[in-house]
């Protein structure tokens, strides 16, 4: 049995209709409309959802008006990954972390990797339940240092992550969100007042790319990566390079620039490689040279962390000093060799590294 088998076996039994009163909990940020509709206020989607109906994410319902999260403590992926595989490259490298998922998504990329549970209802693939207090338990037993919500979108299943996200503090593990970005901006504040660091999957730098390939908008993304900052919480970003849709020389400076500006030089950003996916298995994989041509530009435009991704073994994989250049955390695939910080700065010529390092 591999460990993500065990780790859904031994959370709790898995439930079937019978069962889903479990899962169904009150939703935050919505407003009642005339006629028992609602108005969902998580997300720049905003929908408005007759009685009886859910959203556009599957995973929230209107019953007389009142709206519900159908996914709350309703896990269908639990896995225990390297914080290095989400990617998180600046927040406590070498760790692990246990990671989690419900089912179900606000947009819908064309190249998602795990679409087999963010495209569908909660009721259409196996859940366990379990309640965030025994989330973190498991955490804590799989000697875990972060819990992770990953896999699918966690905006979607919010209510339950702010929850597993304070059992985890009470435990002393931190939380780190992978998300793609789409949220609101008060949802977002309470978010970044739960949890210690988010990764923001920013798809492109454009908005044809955003309608087309991901149903979706760049720009609450990008005000969201913007408060995010403010609020002091740690961030980076990802962005997947996909042959001829997103890996221009003028969309990676227009990316470049933008961070410099508004976010600072000191957010990490990660180019990683695509591989056929879902809806676009039609393209080849991202030529090396491409993910190099991007960190280039970004690098001349003087962005102190940037990375190529799902390269293993690329020198561009490690953790360089912005002063020194000396590597200060050295990567093989998601196997961390080696960590040269202390007390946050470098070792070899004390300038300060951005990151939560707990070293």
């Amino acid at each position: 049995m591999d460990r993500r088998s065990f780790l859904m076996t031994a959370a709790l039994p898995c439930f079937g209709a019978a069962g889903d009163a479990q899962f169904t909990v009150e939703a935050k940020y919505y407003e009642k409309q005339p006629h028992k509709k609602i108005k969902c206020k998580l997300c720049p989607r905003e929908c408005v959802i007759d009685d009886r109906e859910r959203g556009y994410c599957g995973v929230r319902e209107n019953r007389g008006g009142v709206y519900y999260t159908l996914v709350h403590s309703r896990v269908c992926a639990a896995h225990v990954d390297p914080i290095e595989k989400k990617p998180f490259f600046h927040f406590h490298p070498g760790t692990l972390a246990f990671s989690i998922s419900t089912a179900g998504c606000n947009v819908n990329c064309k190249m998602c990797q795990n679409w087999e549970i963010s495209q569908v209802r909660p009721e259409q693939v196996r859940n366990v339940y379990l309640p965030p207090r025994r989330a973190a338990e498991m955490a804590k037993e799989s000697r875990c240092g972060a819990i992770a919500y990953t896999y699918s979108e966690p905006v979607i299943f919010f209510e339950y992550l702010l929850d597993v996200a304070r059992a985890g503090h009470a435990a002393g593990i931190p939380s780190a969100v992978v998300t793609g970005g789409y949220i609101r901006p008060e949802p977002l504040k309470e978010l970044c007042g739960a949890v210690d660091a988010i990764k923001v999957d920013l798809k492109a730098f454009s908005e044809k790319f955003y309608k087309e390939v991901v149903n979706g908008e760049l720009k609450p993304v990008l005000e969201a990566l913007v408060l995010i900052r403010k609020l002091g919480m740690w961030s980076e970003i990802v962005y997947l390079v996909i042959p001829t849709l997103n890996d221009g020389d003028a969309e990676f400076l227009g990316l470049a620039k933008w961070v410099k500006a508004e976010l600072g030089p000191d957010v990490p950003v990660h180019f990683t490689r695509f591989h056929p996916e879902y809806l676009l298995k039609n393209l080849p994989p991202t030529p090396v040279k491409t993910l190099e041509r991007a960190k280039s530009i970004a690098d001349a435009e003087g962005l102190h962390y940037v990375y190529v991704g799902n390269v293993p073994g690329h020198p561009a994989e490690n953790t360089y000093c912005p002063r020194c250049r000396k590597a200060v955390v050295e990567r093989q695939g998601y196997d961390v060799a080696g960590v040269q910080i202390s007390k946050g700065k470098c070792q070899f010529c004390q300038q300060p590294v951005a990151g939560v390092w707990g070293v």
